[in-house]
């Protein structure tokens, strides 16, 4: 990849169809797909860098032509790699259905071969085969590169602050441009994180935000668990959060640093997607129902008062009434602190995009209500249970009245009190006195007891 501002190196997509209509109108479909990935159609095959035929299987004769075109398109790639170059080569089709192993058993310059009803999986799959080479696709980028670029201190811009760990998925969530558009998964040197974040905490910051597209998949020593305790042990670093994390990747030895690392807030956002199994294996997202709630069990287990929050998507391809109530039903087991949802709409080149069964805007537009009003009640719920209670709350900003500062509970909400800047950066005790859906307000334990 060429990276020159925000332009990338375009790639060369050459497709050859045989037989019906039908394999024409698949040819285009392809070519869809594949254009987020940077890959432009161009008219001939030399210097192509990527080559698909699309084949049909109804004669005899048609097959050995594919075999025939295939001899001619190995020479290409060869010449093609002594130029210092690649050329990927994709087998399409009904032949490609019928023939698979044989193709490649007889013709090893093809690298991947793709049947007639998953040809929308090719940009996952030319991904996983372009990484398994080291190669980069025209919408990746190298992010070490990027990190190396940086400044090595930052500059803090109050007492929280964000810090990326990890960046990229290799998940393939069927309606997820990520690992396209931010590549496979790739974790930064624990060394690297814990000299920024000593720089953030000389600069006056007490909390930091773990980021990562699926951080709970950091892949330094010791994983996530490991970075935790090592970041907790940094003086004036008195909160640790991170976001977004995967259900398959939340580990025994993360759910145990909740139970016993005090840096680490009780807060977790553990996206589901979706209650029901059929929903969520078209999805792609690798877990079911019953192993979330789980996993759900064991944090609990291990953090009693482990806040929840969660993502969800409502008229996915191909949900029926009883896909969404299972979702309600989900929700209803876990109970939410905080939520995040949406309506599924369609990405240009994933999977779920090409899908049968695209479920009606109005349908969407109910379905969202409902599970809204549901995860609202919850979220009220929760707040409302803290009244009463004592939070350490770190203080951030100035509020929008004079004499009123806002902070963050253990919990993420925001916390209203009257006060002056000086509180700010601090992390002190608030008795709770009311609370709404969105925020707390309370008071200085101090002034209370007085």
């Amino acid at each position: 990849m060429t990276e020159t501002g925000s332009s990338t190196e375009k790639k060369r997509l050459f497709i050859k169809s045989y037989g019906c209509q039908m394999n024409v109108y698949d040819s285009e479909r392809m070519a869809d797909v594949l254009a987020p990935l940077g890959y432009e159609p161009v008219d001939a095959p030399e210097g192509a860098d990527l080559v698909v035929l699309n084949t049909c299987h109804i004669r005899e004769k048609a097959t050995e032509k594919v075999y025939s075109e295939l001899g001619f398109i190995k020479q290409m790639k060869a010449d093609r790699k002594a130029d210092g170059g690649a050329m990927q080569v994709v087998v399409a089709g009904c032949v490609a259905q019928a023939e698979g192993e044989e193709i490649m058993r007889r013709q090893p310059a093809v690298d991947l071969v793709v049947g007639p009803q998953s040809y929308h999986q090719l940009p996952e799959l030319i991904a996983r085969a372009s990484r398994a080479r080291g190669e980069r696709l025209a919408t990746d980028f190298a992010p070490e590169a990027k990190f190396d670029a940086l400044a090595k201190t930052r500059t803090a811009g109050g007492v929280t602050a964000f810090l990326t760990v990890q960046e990229g998925c290799d998940k393939f969530c069927s309606f997820c441009v990520v690992p396209y558009t931010r590549g496979p998964e790739w974790s930064r040197p624990v060394d690297a994180i814990l000299a920024e974040a000593r720089s953030l905490a000389e600069r006056g910051v007490r909390e930091v935000t773990l980021l990562g597209q699926n951080v709970n998949a950091y892949a330094g020593e010791g994983g996530l668990a490991s970075l935790a305790r090592q970041l907790a042990k940094i003086d004036g670093l008195d909160r640790i959060r991170y976001t977004t994390s995967h259900p398959n990747d939340m580990d025994d030895a993360l759910i145990a640093a909740h139970a016993e690392v005090e840096e680490l807030m009780p807060y977790l956002h553990l996206p589901v997607q979706a209650g029901s199994d059929r929903i969520l294996k078209a999805m792609n997202r690798s877990h079911t129902a019953d192993s979330y709630l789980k996993v759900i069990e064991k944090i609990r287990a291990a953090r009693p008062d482990m806040a929840i929050s969660g993502d969800f998507i409502v008229g996915f391809p191909g949900e029926r009434e009883a896909d969404f109530q299972a979702t309600l039903d989900l929700v209803e087991a876990v109970g939410h602190a905080a939520a995040f949802s949406f309506k599924y709409s369609r990405r240009p080149g994933t999977p779920a995009a090409a899908m049968q069964g695209q479920i009606a805007e109005d349908v969407k537009v109910e379905r969202l209500a409902r599970l809204n009003a549901l995860l609202d009640s919850q979220q009220a719920a929760f707040n409302q249970a803290q009244v009463g209670r004592t939070l350490g709350v770190l203080f951030e900003r100035p509020g929008r009245r004079p004499g009123q500062v806002v902070g963050r509970s253990p919990f993420l909400q925001p916390v209203h009190i009257e006060g002056g800047a000086e509180l700010i950066g601090q992390i002190l005790p608030v008795h709770i006195v009311s609370a709404t859906k969105g925020s707390l307000t309370g008071a200085l334990l101090s002034q209370v007891a007085a």
